[in-house]
Formats: C-alpha cells, structure tokens, sequence
C-alpha cells in the first residue's frame, strides 16, 4: 500500500475525530469550557511565579470530630489556636446544651476538645497579661423572631420598698395584674435591692423611701394573642404574705408577641492555654452579649455594650470592669453607650478611640459617632469627615502598622439590622493631628460588609473575604482579597479566596506569618434565597508572597522576658539584612472585631550577628502580655516569630 492510501486513510481518521471533538463540544460546550477553565486557573495558581506575586490559600484538612461553627478564635502564645463554638448559632445545639470548643495547633496539625462549660456563643474576649484569655458573657436564651413567639413576655420591673432588707424571688414567681388580671412567670431568679431612705438635707427628716428595684424577664402561662397586654399595668406578686406583700410588686409595659432579641449571660472565665481549660471567675454584674472587652491604661479590662438577659441593650451607664489581679468585676463612673461589639481601640496616650464600627444591635441615632473618649474625665470628642456614616455596621478596624503612628483604618460595613447596603469605602484617620479628621483610602471594588483584616510583620495588612449584602444574601459573598501596602494608600489585588465568608468570619496572623481565616454564615446557600444556608465550617490559610520570595531570616536566643523600655539581643545569620523589628499582640477575634490587633515597632541595631532590639517605654502602647517577634529583610521577608513576654 503506498504512502497516498495511508495518507488519505489517516486524514479521514482525523476529519471523523474532529467531527466527534466538535460534535461534543456543541452538546457539552459549558463544561468542557468550564473544565478547561478550572485546569488553567489552578496551573495558574500553583505556579511558582504566581505564588511569589500574589500569595496561595490552602484548607485546613480538619477531622470530622472536630469540625465546629467557629464563632470566636485567638492565637494563644502557646502557638496553639482556641477555636470557639459555643452553641454555634445552633438552637438545637443550645437546647441540648452542646457547647464546643476545639484547641488547634497549626504546627503540629493536632486538634482536641475542650471542654465548654456555657454558651460562649457571642462572647466578648481579650489577651490577658499572664498569657490567659478572658471570656465573658454569651447567650442566655436564643432569639424569637415575630410569628415564631407563641407566648407574649417582656420585661418585669420589680419593686421593693422595705428599707431594711432585700428580697430574692425565685424562677418560677408568677405576677399578677392589677387591671389586666393576666399572670406571667418569671423565667429566672432576681434580687431586689432594700428601699434607699431618703432625708431632708436641711432638717435632716424622713421624707421617703426610693424602692429598691430588679429586673426579670416574665412569659405568660400559655400561648396565645389573649394572653398579651397592650399597656401598662402593676403587678401582685404570687405567693407572698405580710410586710412582703405589700412592700413587694411589678410594674410593666406591654408583655406582646413582639420579636425577642437574643439574651446574655454574666458568666465569666480565664483560658489557661498551659493547662488547657476555662476557669471559672467572678461574674459581671451585668449579663452581656455581643460585648467588647478593652483593656485600660491601668490593666483593668473595660466590659461595654452588649445585650442583657432580658434582651435589652446594657446600658451606658452600667459599664464595668474586670481586675485581673482580683478576678473581680466593679461598675466605673465612666458612662458612654455604644452599639454592640464597638471597635474601641486604647491609644498610648491613654484614651480610647471609637470608630464607628461595630456589629449589630442597638439604637441607630445613640453611640455611632467615632471619637476619642478621654477616660479619666469621661470626655468624649468626637471626630469627623467618616464617609458612609450610616453604614457602620458589620465594618472593620485596624490600627495601622505600627502603632506608634495612630493611624486606623475602617473597612466597608453595612447599613443597620438588615440591610442590603454596603460600603465599598476604605477611611483612614491620623489621630496624632491636631484636628484629626477621617479620610478616604482606597476603594474596595464592591460593597463589603465583614471584611477580614490581619496584620503582617513586613506593616502590610491582608484584607480578605466579607459579601456585599447582609450575611451573603444574594450569593453576595465577594471572594477576593487584597494586600494594603505600607502606609494604607494602595491596595493590590492578590490570589482569590477558595471560601466565601461573611457573618461569624474573621482572620488571625499565625506565628509563622501565614493567616487563618475561619467562619462564616450565610443566611441562604443559593443566590435566588430559597434554601437555607449552611455554616461554612472549613479553615482557610493564605499564605503571603513574602513566603515565596526565597529564604527567610531566622532569628535564635535571647530572653523569653522583655520589660518596657529596655533592650534584649538575639542572633541572625542574616542580621546584617535586618531592615525592622515588629511585636505583635495576638489576635481575639470575632464579628469583624478584632481590639487585641496592633503591630508595634522596636528599635533595631545589628553587629554581626547579633540583634537587638529595644521596647519602647509607653505602658499604653506596650501593654503586659505576650507578644510575637517577628524581624524583617531588606526584601520584606519576615522571620517567624519568637514570642516573648513583656511583663507588668
């Protein structure tokens, strides 16, 4: 057979072979596309050179068992992360009391369960001096939207007018209405304070007694519209007799079928990350949830907002704090009302920054302008030029690095409650101004409520995940992420996200350098918001360009404690490289807040080998606690960090 047959018998092969190829790709072109399309974009992102622009994501190949709805986490200076639960924003995990927590480590990916002794969903937490962590408040009892409440409640205000005693009622009392004659239970026990005697301040005579008062949230005994009262109204109260009786009564507004918000608890506890456990504290006087935790220039920890176990915001004058030294909780004079979860930020001058942002609930004319409250006289000024004032909510906080130059940055946000609003506007103030005023960074490409921040040891921050409508609605999720340059003024697009995250998101710098991103619960899992959505249990971790640029420095030695204002040296093969020197605190993140968060800078010399760095002196700026060191290179490649202590 000559080569003209064979030629011709493989053309027709071909032509037969192509025709299939293009018949199948006309019935199943959007697949192969998109088949095709998938095996670039991972060639394209697997690259060497790709990874060395824009950093890669990776998931945390986590065990079944100890999979949870990360709620809450914090990078404790054991190098482990405390991975927090709570109920989850499950109510079926609340009503079987199913409390998780989970202790992490990265390094050695091992994972173990703690045991969880409440509803720490929705707490507040911070860094304590000692390498603790503070935990306080949580969830009492789950929300009830409108159509769901089947019995009408609300608040009881209880009366005592005996000047020589208080009086405790039970779970359980019922009151019953003058006028009404409707009975409500009591859901849980109250003490009622005696009456105050009040005196003349001329004569020195009796003139009244100023009840002592309590309040109890009470449900009527059975379901339905005619159980609920439309006004007013006193209360007997069931089951006392005598001087009781008649110095003993309720007065409440209208007990209806209205929504009821989420309520807090006062528990309080300290995670040992040495003995991996909560320990149990001094409660706060007031139940809270959804509350931020500050510490103050004097080590205490400052306890604002949140709501109460009646499911009203605390209010501002009931702010407290907590004394490490004592495990106690004491009220301050100090009154300032905020939303829940307020970004408050101390400054090394002593005074503490709101920015606006914040995560939720509360009156939406009450707390919500920035300023800088001047603690010790209780002075609040407050600041201008914020750009989308109204949309706050769910918006991110980070002091700029360092923290030496004062400068903060709030990311996006969204309108109040649930609206579809967001912000795409990056503001950055100065407070070290002598009129500081916000203005605007770059812009985000969408609208972003729950962006994630974290700050990395070369003073970059990785800004990442968050969706344009409230929790994803939508299929809003917006997978993208970006890198702020030093100083906040550009923002460059890096690799994309593989999981979308909004609300119960947030992100941790890990000693290592690279970041944990966790959470994130949408509300509905398809764009068309039919189907409920799922929370998004996976762990990603991004790991930054600065990790593909070539061999890193490593730093050795040294002491574990660092006082303020004094100097410790290390050894570095690559000192002569060194360019700066960063503490770190580790982060407590939750709800887009993240307070811990500051990157601060240290004084730097190198001589051969050695480096040493120096702490600076400001107690405000250098709060006690453990922090991570990191050095960087003259090619903006960090070390991984050694943590130390800066002690009280």
């Amino acid at each position: 057979m000559n080569d003209r047959s064979t030629g011709r018998r493989r053309a027709r092969r071909f032509a037969i072979g192509t025709a299939v190829v293009v018949a199948l790709a006309g019935m199943n072109g959007p697949w192969l596309w998109r088949f095709g399309s998938e095996q670039y974009h991972q060639y394209k992102i697997n690259r060497p050179e790709y990874k060395a622009e824009n950093g890669h994501w990776d998931l945390v190949d986590i065990p079944e068992k100890y999979r949870l709805n990360t709620i809450h986490a914090a990078v404790l200076h054991t190098g482990k992360v405390l991975l927090v639960a709570g109920s989850g924003n499950n109510e079926k995990n609340f009503d079987a009391k199913k409390f998780d927590t989970i202790l992490w480590d990265p390094v050695k990916e091992t994972f173990k369960k703690i045991p969880t002794p409440n509803d720490l969903f929705c707490t507040g937490h911070t860094q304590l001096p000692d390498g603790k962590l503070l935990v306080a408040g949580g969830t009492k009892r789950y929300e009830k939207l409108e159509g769901d409440v089947t019995k009408a409640g609300g608040l009881m205000i209880v009366h005592n007018e005996n000047p020589d005693e208080p009086i405790t009622l039970p779970a359980g009392t019922r009151f019953t209405g003058k006028e009404n004659g409707k009975t409500f239970v009591s859901k849980d026990p109250v003490v009622v304070e005696r009456a105050k005697k009040v005196f003349d301040e001329a004569t020195g005579a009796f003139v009244r007694n100023d009840p002592g008062l309590g309040r109890v949230y009470v449900e009527a005994q059975k379901s339905g519209k005619k159980y609920a009262t439309g006004t007013q109204d006193n209360y007997r109260v069931q089951g006392l007799k005598g001087a009781d009786a008649r110095n003993t009564y309720g007065i409440a507004q209208k007990l209806a079928l209205d929504k009821k918000d989420f309520q807090g608890i006062r528990d309080a506890y300290e995670f040992d990350p040495v003995a991996e456990k909560y320990i149990k504290v001094d409660p706060m006087n007031e139940a809270r949830w959804y509350p931020t935790l500050t510490t103050l220039s004097d080590g205490r920890i400052l306890a604002l907002s949140g709501l109460d176990d009646i499911g009203q915001i605390v209010p501002g004058d009931r702010n407290e704090v907590y004394d490490p030294d004592t495990k106690e909780w004491s009220y301050v004079p100090q009154e300032r009302q905020f939303p829940t979860y307020p970004a408050v930020f101390i400054l090394p001058s002593g005074k503490l920054f709101y920015s606006g942002a914040n995560a939720g609930y509360g009156p939406d004319d009450v707390g919500r302008d920035p300023g800088v409250w001047d603690f010790d006289t209780n002075e609040f000024t407050k600041v201008k030029g914020l750009s989308d004032p109204e949309l706050m909510e769910t918006a991110g906080t980070v002091m700029l690095p360092p923290a030496q130059d004062q400068r903060f940055m709030v990311i996006g946000g969204g309108g109040v409650g649930e609206s579809e609003k967001s912000s795409e506007k990056t503001r950055i103030i100065d407070l070290k101004d002598d009129n500081p005023v916000f203005k605007d960074g770059p812009s985000l490409d969408k609208g972003t409520r729950y962006p994630q921040s974290s700050i990395l040891p070369d003073d970059s921050v990785l800004i990442t995940g968050g969706s344009e409508d409230y929790r994803g609605r939508g299929g809003s999720n917006i997978l993208q992420a970006r890198i702020l340059a030093p100083g906040g003024e550009e923002l460059r697009r890096v690799a994309d996200p593989l999981v979308g995250r909004n609300y119960h998101s947030g992100s941790l710098l890990l000693p290592d350098g690279r970041v944990v991103v966790f959470g994130s619960d949408s509300l509905f899992s398809d764009a068309a918001n039919t189907k409920p959505g799922k929370f998004e249990q996976r762990i990603g971790i991004y790991t930054p360009p600065y990790l593909y640029n070539g061999t890193r420095p490593v730093l050795t030695g040294g002491e574990e404690t660092i006082e303020r204002g004094t100097s410790a040296t290390f050894t570095s093969r690559q000192a002569k490289d060194l360019k700066n020197a960063r503490l770190i605190k580790p982060s407590a993140s939750t709800h887009v807040t993240d307070i811990d968060q500051r990157s601060i800078e240290l004084g730097l010399k190198t001589s051969g080998d050695n480096v040493t760095v120096t702490v600076p002196e400001n107690k405000n700026l250098v709060q006690p606690g453990w922090y991570m060191l990191f050095v960087t290179d003259d090619q903006g490649r960090p070390s991984e960090a050694v943590w130390v202590e800066v002690p009280e």
